[in-house]
């Protein structure tokens, strides 16, 4: 259908293409965008370096992730307005790789990661996002929400931790333990910075509340550093490596250099190599950034297509996003994808035409290399603080307990499933869990919605006639495996009390292999019982199914009819027995 040809066309550089070569590309075009990208970039700014941080990697990485990877996807993906970069939905996936593996497995995953989304888009996959419930969505987002606020404890409130264990239950005992020696000067900071970020909207300018949120938090860090505190800034955590062999604080003021990601560290400070052992080791963890990136980008591009109208092309975002995961690594930058926060505001800044993602990349490359001096500065709780806040926003609470207050049982079910497993154990088994369980819970519902009702007293049946020792039953709703063998079992057992049956499947629609079997049961037990069945008035697809199956009729004992009436009457004049 066309309305559904975004779901499998595959084109490259389908956005740009069709924004600015399709349609015409003017001057006041580019103008927006420009706009725009300004925008949307001096935002990216300090929540890329953030989102570094939390994943457990320098912040300048997170500055090569959204300049190079964000130019990369815009030009080559699929959907006009996204822009890409480090996304909060990442956190619990890359953060531990980070500390088993170091900053080399990260980027080796990152590399893998973007085969496997360039795979699933040659294979056409993107159509598959429409499968996923929003049960789902909804769990493992509020989930990774409440993980990734867990991981600002630390920051916000200035606690000397020296390493955060893996298990969630554990996190949260190292940091309770740590909690009465809180500094109240980083405490302060951080709450200035969340406060400033939640009253900010109220003022209602175009600026968006995390930036006058991380000045403020930086000049009273600043102030407070200057007389006496020692809050931890970016410039005091991270240090690097200058030409000459001396030690920088904070950001490298310069261009990353190309480098295979296996010849990075690892969590040992030796190169991480290349082996079959290690591709092994960190191909579950590629699979779950491949997966998370699929459905995040998607999800982005759909949130986008309600906001203005259009139609992305699902494949080809996911071949952009693979290509620039496979190209970034390469260049120090950590796992990209669409970030609906930012394509959000980037539409909502006028934006026309995948240029002004491009322009945000370069906004960001352009602080970093005349910028790194001022943003050694940022302190940690303020970064702690703004991650708390994006967080939240990526929660989506509101509608989480929309959904807990409205949603039958089986949604709330799911969503619970995949909240909890998403903070205890792990986001794949998370979303596979949650998937399954929406499955098999939605398959139990349209088995209960299967009925078979008997209508041999109705007005309809009367007038044939029939004999009294002949039943008309009518099926209603889909016969596959989790229902046709309670319904034709029923049936098995009513027929051994009659001549005859006729089954009038109008209402019927789908007949899968389980539901082939249990009726080829059923017209067993009817020869074993010396029961006529008579079945009526077949949909397309079931008609399809038994011809695939070659079932035919059987004299004596089994007969098929176009029409409900056309049964009815050979079963009053008695033609199959005339067969005999």
């Amino acid at each position: 259908m066309p309305h559904r040809a975004h779901l499998f066309s595959l084109r490259f550089a389908h956005a740009l293409r069709e924004a600015c070569i399709d349609e015409r590309y003017t001057s006041s075009r580019f103008l927006k965008d420009l706009m725009a990208g300004v925008t949307v970039g001096i935002i990216a700014i300090p929540l890329a370096m953030a989102l570094a941080i939390a994943s457990g990697v320098a912040p300048q990485y997170g500055l090569y992730t959204a300049f190079i990877a964000g130019f990369i996807i815009a030009v080559l993906g699929g959907s006009r307005f996204s822009i890409s970069g480090p996304t909060a939905a990442f956190v619990v996936i890359l953060y531990p790789i980070a500390q088993n593996y170091g900053l080399g497995g990260l980027l080796l995953a990152t590399l893998m990661s973007g085969v496997l989304l360039v795979m699933m888009a040659l294979m056409r996959l993107g159509r598959f996002i429409e499968y996923i419930p929003e049960s789902v969505t909804l769990g493992f987002t509020g989930g990774i929400a409440v993980v990734i606020a867990t991981l600002q404890v630390k920051d916000f409130f200035g606690l000397s931790v020296e390493s955060i264990p893996e298990p969630y239950w554990d996190k949260l005992a190292v940091l309770a333990q740590q909690m009465p020696a809180l500094d109240g000067m980083s405490t302060l900071v951080a709450a200035a910075t969340l406060a400033v970020m939640l009253l900010w909207p109220r003022l209602k300018t175009p600026v968006p509340p995390h930036l006058p949120a991380v000045v403020i938090g930086s000049l009273l860090a600043l102030w407070l550093n200057a007389n006496g505190a020692a809050i931890e800034t970016i410039g005091s955590r991270f240090s690097y490596l200058l030409p000459d062999g001396s030690t920088g604080a904070g950001i490298p003021p310069f261009l990353p250099e190309f480098t295979w990601p296996w010849q990075q560290l690892n969590a040992q400070g030796e190169p991480v190599g290349l082996s079959w052992a290690m591709l092994q080791a960190l191909l579950p963890a590629a699979f779950a950034i491949a997966m998370l990136g699929a459905i995040e980008s998607l999800l982005c591009a759909v949130v986008l297509d309600g906001m203005t109208g259009r139609r992305h092309s699902a494949n080809s975002e996911l071949m952009g996003q693979g290509i620039g995961n496979i190209v970034v690594p390469f260049f120090g930058g950590i796992t990209a994808t669409a970030a609906i926060a930012r394509s959000a505001a980037n539409y909502r800044a006028g934006a026309e035409s995948p240029v002004s993602a491009m322009i945000h990349a370069l906004v960001v490359l352009l602080a970093l290399v005349s910028l790194a001096g001022v943003l050694a500065y940022l302190p940690m709780p303020a970064m702690a603080a703004l991650l708390i806040m994006v967080a939240w926003n990526m929660s989506e609470a509101p509608k989480a307990v929309h959904l807990l207050k409205t949603a039958p049982r089986m949604d709330v079910l799911v969503f619970l499933t995949c909240f909890s497993l998403t903070v205890v154990l792990d986001m794949v088994i998370a979303i596979t869990a949650g998937v399954l369980l929406a499955a098999v819970l939605f398959m139990r519902e349209m088995a209960q919605m299967t009925k078979v009702t008997d209508i041999s007293g109705s007005k309809r049946v009367k007038p044939f006639g029939l004999s009294e020792d002949w039943q008309v039953f009518k099926i209603n709703g889909p016969l596959f495996f989790a229902a046709a063998d309670r319904i034709f079992g029923d049936l098995a057992g009513l027929s051994r009390q009659t001549h005859g049956i006729i089954l009038y499947m109008d209402g019927v629609t789908v007949l899968d292999a389980g539901g082939l079997s249990a009726l080829n049961k059923l017209i067993a037990s009817c020869r074993e019982a010396n029961t006529q069945i008579f079945i009526a008035d077949l949909q397309f697809q079931p008609l399809r199914t038994l011809a695939r199956a070659g079932l035919q009729p059987e004299p004596g004992v089994s007969q098929f009819y176009p029409t409900l009436a056309a049964a009815l009457e050979a079963a009053a004049s008695g033609s199959l027995q005339n067969l005999r």
